[in-house]
């Protein structure tokens, strides 16, 4: 028998052997002062019967509780662990191509801490031509950036024309969190952090013009915009809980953040003709907004705008 599984019989057994035997008789009908001779006699009954417990009894004993624990371990698979199946790169941020993302999908934010207390320089949305898929938030080179959520390390990379160094963390959630721009990593790769903990120190590295956070949110790959989650002015999220819905990662219809002008970023099968009757504009307005002509090649990701 394992040494865990002589420790828990003992356990069992020591109880039985140490549980107060004038407790159990004063309960009797019997109502009279047990003798201490008469619990000697009890209790040396007692240890003769369990040192006649058949091995076979004590294996099932041991079976049980071992099971019981391996249920109970069972339960604590995270909603990540279904929704990767065991999928795991140490290399890319968008590492699902092809993967079937649901329909719906409810994520846990009860645990989130702030990566960053400052002021939100950048939003989530078309910038010129680019598209920007996190939000900015102002921090000076050598700031703390700490975990959002209990998560592990998937990617520790350098992109010098992107992200500059950053990570990805893959939370139990369902979530990926990205942190970008930094200047000094405090985790390595797979290593498992808790939420709060730091991870590395804020920079100005990679494709910047001013120290920040760059700060995603992405599930299987799917950005989201973080400030559908997070209240930036009081540092928390707006709920305990966020539906992430597919029709709307795949929406490619954006608004400025004064509501004034729209934007659309092009897909497959897209053409002039196409947008400008979607919006309500002619070709030629297009055109003259985005600085093309009617023979630009329409690059699927770029984005136009609209309004």
């Amino acid at each position: 028998m394992t040494r865990t599984g002589n420790t828990l019989l003992g356990i069992i057994f020591t109880v039985l052997l140490t549980f107060p035997l004038n407790t159990i008789y004063a309960q009797s009908s019997l109502e009279r002062e047990i003798t201490q001779e008469e619990i000697q006699i009890l209790s040396t009954d007692r240890k003769l019967l369990v040192d006649k417990v058949d091995v076979k009894m004590e294996t099932a004993v041991i079976d049980s509780i071992m099971m019981l624990f391996e249920i109970r371990e069972e339960e604590k698979m995270s909603p990540a662990d279904e929704l990767y199946d065991g999928m795991w790169n140490n290399r890319y941020v968008k590492a699902y191509s092809g993967v079937s993302i649901p329909d719906s999908f409810r994520v846990d934010l009860s645990s989130f801490v702030m990566p960053i207390e400052g002021r939100v320089t950048s939003q989530f949305g078309p910038r010129g031509r680019r598209f920007h898929y996190g939000t900015d938030i102002k921090l000076y080179v050598g700031d703390t950036v700490v975990a959002a959520f209990d998560g592990k390390v998937r990617v520790k990379q350098y992109e010098r024309s992107g992200y500059g160094y950053y990570l990805v963390l893959r939370h139990p959630n369902g979530l990926e969190t990205v942190y970008g721009h930094l200047s000094k990593y405090l985790v390595a790769e797979d290593e498992t952090v808790e939420a709060g903990q730091p991870i590395a120190l804020g920079g100005n590295t990679g494709r910047s013009s001013g120290s920040h956070l760059h700060f995603e949110c992405r599930l299987l790959g799917q950005a989201i915009n973080p400030a559908d989650i997070v209240d930036f002015s009081n540092f928390c999220t707006f709920d305990d809980s966020y539906v992430f819905q597919k029709s709307k990662a795949n929406e490619n219809t954006y608004t400025a953040a004064n509501g004034t002008i729209t934007y659309h970023k092009i897909r497959q099968g897209d053409s002039l003709s196409k947008i400008a009757q979607q919006y309500r504009v002619s070709v030629n307005q297009l055109c003259r907004l985005n600085g093309i002509n009617t023979k630009t090649i329409l690059r699927v990701g770029r984005v136009l705008r609209c309004s």
